[in-house]
């Protein structure tokens, strides 16, 4: 896989300094791609483990998804768990891996499990949680697998995600930090605020709010059909997603 790699890191990156962050290029070093649905930019894994980690730790991402957050870790030495319900994204996240850059040196371990229920992993070892869940039932990631959180209407999947809180909290290092990356939905003209939801099923779980960024999504320009749609029926396109970052 290496053979084609035109470029192991992002040209022109600089931390973000603010609360809003914007990424209108994708990310196209490393092994990364835009081909795994809802997978989100590696500049926020980036970020994120920069900002919130040190080389050697151990970073925990339980809904690994298309590998983003793996791929980062690896490359910017940091060990990672990656942890996901459906194998077809756990083949990917192995392939995506599976490079050898000299420079890179954090390991990569791929588990199969559910995020709810996080047995294999110790009380108090991870040092870093950064992890994009599902937003409900918006994308489904399976058709029939029973623990895939993707496939739930909102009020089941906020419940289930009290579940994903408490273990998060549970293997978290006191002090140290858990991203989450949210959006919200639009049910019969009205918005759902689900990501707000979220952030509180965290609070109740123990952890307190670092920061709360709004993360512009660039995918959803307003043409055609929804352009239509949008006048005709009078609502606006979701354009963002909240990026909360919280402290255990």
């Amino acid at each position: 896989m290496a053979k084609s790699i035109k470029k192991w890191e992002p040209d022109d990156f600089e931390l973000e300094m603010t609360t809003h962050w914007s990424f209108p290029k994708r990310g196209d070093w490393a092994t990364h791609d835009a081909k795994w649905r809802g997978n989100w930019s590696p500049y926020i894994p980036r970020n994120i483990i920069l900002r919130y980690s040190q080389e050697g730790e151990l970073i925990l991402d339980q809904f690994a998804g298309g590998g983003t957050t793996l791929v980062e870790a690896k490359l910017l030495n940091r060990d990672v768990i990656g942890v996901d319900v459906n194998e077809v994204a756990l083949e990917r996240c192995r392939e995506k891996t599976d490079f050898d850059y000299e420079s890179a040196k954090g390991n990569v371990f791929i588990k199969k499990g559910d995020a709810r229920k996080l047995h294999f992993i110790p009380n108090e070892s991870i040092d870093l949680i950064c992890t994009h869940p599902p937003y409900a039932d918006i994308i489904h990631y399976s058709e029939d697998i029973v623990e895939d959180l993707s496939l739930l209407k909102v009020k089941d999947f906020l419940e289930e995600m009290k579940k994903v809180a408490s273990e998060s909290y549970r293997v978290l290092k006191k002090d140290k930090f858990c991203a989450v990356l949210m959006g919200d939905t639009r049910q019969k003209g009205h918005m759902i605020p689900m990501s707000f939801e979220v952030m509180r099923i965290f609070e109740d779980a123990g952890f307190k709010l670092k920061e709360l960024i709004i993360k512009e999504q660039h995918n959803c320009k307003a043409t055609g059909y929804w352009k239509t749609n949008s006048v005709k029926y009078n609502f606006l396109l979701i354009a963002h997603e909240y990026l909360f970052v919280f402290k255990k």
